[in-house]
């Protein structure tokens, strides 16, 4: 039977990577991916050779979860890989890892840089306590949930992903229900065109719609409200 490994990727800048991490792509029979000319440029990148990849995202994990189970028994070696940061992390992946666990398949990790804990270190807020909830809900649905952050008076720091075009409408929902709190948005972290911004909500909208057009992956650290 095959194993399982969970392969952290960079976020951004390609030389964010473990030497473990390579050497496991390197001799993997097998890579799941999300998006195969992504997985490519890193494997051309360091020249890993020629790969075998098969597309596991959220569009269709539930449907070729079988597939893929029976594709990791017949191949020694299987890593699974996703576009950026660690696997399953607001990624398809979890459903594939508890199957692994049902089919007692071996499964093991290179884990490599997040997203997540690389804003928390940036932010400069207390980070031994933080709330994660990936990429946030949009309309009544987020507003709810601010509600309920406010009302329950989180005393953790949150941190979440967000989209460009949606940004500014997110900073205005944020300052309703919570109010002119402290954040940090990195912007493209790691990579050529880094932004990084500290301050409070206010500062944020004018920072944002100053510009003529916000481009490139968001994660939004809020310091703790309470």
């Amino acid at each position: 039977m095959g194993k399982l490994y969970i392969v952290g990727t960079p976020i951004g800048n390609l030389e964010d990577i473990t030497f473990r991490a390579l050497k496991i792509l390197e001799k993997a029979d097998l890579i799941f991916t999300e998006d195969k000319r992504v997985t490519l440029k890193l494997i051309n990148h360091y020249n890993l050779g020629k790969k075998e990849l098969f597309t596991f995202n959220e569009a269709n994990a539930s449907k070729l979860i079988e597939k893929a189970i029976t594709l990791i028994k017949i191949h020694e070696v299987t890593a699974l890989v996703s576009d950026a940061g660690m696997p399953v992390i607001s990624d398809p992946g979890s459903s594939l890892i508890e199957e692994c666990w049902k089919e007692d398949i071996e499964i093991d990790i290179a884990p490599g840089p997040s997203a997540v804990t690389t804003a928390l270190a940036l932010s400069g807020f207390v980070a031994s306590r933080f709330v994660f909830l990936g990429f946030l809900p949009r309309d009544k649905k987020l507003r709810r949930l601010l509600r309920e952050i406010n009302e329950k008076e989180i005393k953790s720091t949150i941190v979440f992903f967000e989209s460009p075009n949606r940004i500014i409408k997110t900073l205005k929902e944020i300052k309703d229900h919570l109010g002119n709190v402290d954040l940090f948005v990195g912007r493209e972290m790691t990579k050529l065109h880094q932004e990084l911004f500290r301050g409070n909500v206010e500062e944020a909208l004018a920072f944002f719609e100053s510009k003529e057009i916000v481009k490139g992956e968001l994660t939004v650290v809020i310091s703790s409200t309470k």
